[in-house]
């Protein structure tokens, strides 16, 4: 996970569940120790029904999701599920159909992220960044280029509010890691190219960049941070590259 704005949240290192609801649920409660308000926004292909119905009956926390709908899984995320007692109106959720590309998905995050912003008005932002939109996914049905995803982050980025990034679904890898990594050299203004060179870890979808580039982008496909010296040890990178395959294969 990337963290990112003017305060730091810092996690102690440790094993989490591969669940990527549950991982974020934790870290969304994480921040409400320090934030009134926290934004969850999801640009998953799925629905993001784990985080919202954990928080679908508070206000301190509001769910967007840009998600397919319609005989899709989970099948959640109705238009008209808006949340409940305390949430009511506190869960937005935008259903999709197969195709949307860069600038129709443009036209409809920007809007409603913006009104959100201003009706709600965050301490904190938790950004979903779910590859499964991109074109060409094994299991997603968008036509989303790097750019046009990318475009999400850049601008929840400049509402310049303390914001927390995570990776989510991603079933070709190589995709997943090209743009997560363009995504977090955003983050951090620094430009990542569009190639991904030949690596050691090429064939199991992983990725070679500058170190702390890396160490980053291991983080957000496992949704975990890696802050200690082990995650330096080329066996610990080359099993987590392989359980971050094997994972994409049964899922």
């Amino acid at each position: 996970m990337l963290y990112y704005g003017p305060a730091l949240l810092r996690l102690r290192p440790q094993r989490v569940s591969a669940d990527k609801s549950l991982d974020i649920v934790l870290g969304i409660l994480e921040l409400l120790r320090f934030n009134k308000r926290v934004l969850y926004i999801d640009i998953d292909v799925h629905h993001g029904d784990g985080v919202e119905e954990a928080f679908y009956t508070t206000d301190r926390v509001m769910t967007v999701s840009f998600h397919k709908y319609g005989e899709y899984f989970p099948g959640t995320g109705e238009l008209r599920d808006i949340g409940i007692g305390t949430g009511k109106y506190y869960a937005v959720n935008f259903p999709l159909r197969d195709g949307i590309d860069d600038s129709s998905y443009k036209s409809v995050f920007e809007p409603v992220i913006s009104s959100v912003m201003e009706f709600y008005n965050p301490d904190a932002v938790v950004l979903q960044c779910g590859g499964d939109s991109l074109s060409g996914d094994r299991l997603g049905c968008f036509n989303l280029s790097m750019e046009g995803h990318a475009n999400c982050v850049k601008f929840v980025k400049s509402f310049n509010r303390p914001t927390l990034v995570v990776g989510g679904g991603g079933y070709t890898m190589r995709n997943v890691a090209r743009t997560w990594a363009f995504e977090t050299g955003l983050l951090v203004d620094a430009h990542m190219d569009r190639t991904l060179p030949f690596n050691e870890y090429y064939e199991v979808g992983c990725l070679f960049l500058p170190f702390w580039s890396e160490k980053l982008i291991m983080s957000l496909s496992t949704t975990a941070l890696t802050t200690n010296s082990t995650s330096e040890h080329p066996t610990w990178k080359m099993q987590t590259a392989r359980n971050i395959s094997k994972r994409s294969r049964t899922s």
